[in-house]
């Protein structure tokens, strides 16, 4: 994962005015519990899987698809 598209994340995150603990605590309510710091980590590392993308999404009260170019 890029830098750009971890700042795309986070610029989401911040346009839907929760923060990242917001989000984990409602992650955590429906998926097996993670932290904050795990989940920051996995942005600035790359590591965030496809399905916490989709599942922060939802959260977040966006959806993500596809486009052909």
């Amino acid at each position: 994962m890029s830098n750009n598209v971890r700042n795309e994340i986070k610029s989401y995150i911040a346009k839907s005015g929760m923060t990242l603990k917001d989000i984990v605590n409602e992650y955590n309510k429906t998926h097996t519990p993670t932290t904050t710091q795990n989940i920051s980590n996995k942005l600035s590392r790359g590591t965030l899987k496809y399905q916490e993308a989709l599942d922060i999404a939802e959260i977040i009260g966006f959806k993500i698809t596809w486009e052909k170019k």
